[in-house]
């Protein structure tokens, strides 16, 4: 109530003052505002043309060191509807959030609404794992869970035309999981072994039937930093698996990854994934739908494939 009173009193202002852009972009249009790029092309693809979408966070980006301007923060208290990933991905832009719900602005955790699971190693083990994204199947709940929000708290959308967005989308999810599931078939089960920069595949871990056998930084977040004895016993681990190959992040340097492949005494292809951001739309992961895909293809080549 108290939202929808602000908006009222908003919308007055606006025919009183004979100002002719209103809303957090200037176009009087209801707005939804995403932190993260791969939540923002779902919001997309839900949204569709039926109000303005932001997205805060620039392709190739860090979730867990990017933070906001001060346009960006105001953006979010004047929004509709936030979406965010929780479960402490965002770790610079959490308190913005928060700010906003308590203007009276709506909410979304997707992260703390599909069944989140926790990290079982490292540093933050016992703690909720926040890269559900890596779960196509979490991906298609949430975004049944974000029409559902969009439809209570963004003004003028049409409703059927958001249910109808989501359900295309959810079938293009479908067809990616099954795709996924044939890709990944051909990976002997001895050789389902996952090694990479920090904690990030435990989702796709648990979907697909892969064993996490550690990670350079033993950590759900990229701003922690692998002690000498955390390599030791990474490379121990990786010459007793035989693991085949460590996937690092294409958006983050791979100095550590390179490191363990000189220490270990097998030989291990260092191959780049998109695990937690969108690209540009000419480097190869510019929707969610193409960074799971490549990620599928990069694993199950180097995983089916000897070094």
């Amino acid at each position: 109530m108290r939202r929808r009173t602000i908006a009222v009193f908003a919308a007055l202002s606006c025919v009183l003052v004979g100002l002719t852009a209103c809303g957090p972009g200037g176009s009087g249009r209801p707005s939804v505002v995403v932190t993260t790029n791969i939540l923002g092309d779902i919001t997309r693809n839900i949204v569709g043309d039926q109000a303005e979408v932001t997205v805060l966070m620039e392709a190739n980006a860090d979730p867990h060191s990017f933070g906001v301007s001060a346009q960006q923060a105001a953006r979010l208290e004047q929004a509709d509807l936030v979406v965010y990933n929780g479960l402490g991905l965002e770790e610079n832009v959490l308190r913005h959030v928060e700010a906003a719900g308590e203007s009276g602005v709506a909410t979304f955790a997707a992260g703390d609404a599909v069944d989140p699971i926790a990290y079982t190693s490292g540093d933050t083990a016992g703690k909720p794992d926040p890269h559900f994204w890596t779960d196509p199947d979490r991906m298609a709940k949430a975004v049944g869970l974000l029409a559902d929000q969009v439809v209570k708290n963004v003004d003028g959308v049409d409703e059927t035309t958001i249910r109808a967005n989501a359900d295309r989308y959810r079938t293009e999810l479908q067809e990616l999981t099954t795709w996924m599931e044939k890709s990944f078939a051909r990976i002997p089960a001895g050789q389902r072994n996952l090694v990479t920069n920090h904690h990030v595949f435990g989702y796709l871990s648990q979907r697909f039937g892969f064993k996490v056998i550690g990670a350079v930084i033993p950590s759900g977040t990229t701003l922690a930093s692998p002690s000498a004895s955390d390599l030791r016993s990474l490379v121990t681990a990786i010459e007793q698996a035989g693991v085949r190959a460590i996937f690092a992040d294409s958006s983050q340097p791979d100095r550590l990854a390179q490191v363990l492949k000189r220490e270990s005494k097998v030989e291990v292809k260092v191959v780049p994934l998109f695990s937690e951001s969108l690209t540009e739309p000419d480097q190869g992961a510019a929707t969610y739908l193409q960074m799971m895909r490549a990620n599928t293809t990069a694993i199950s080549d180097g995983l089916s494939v000897a070094p």
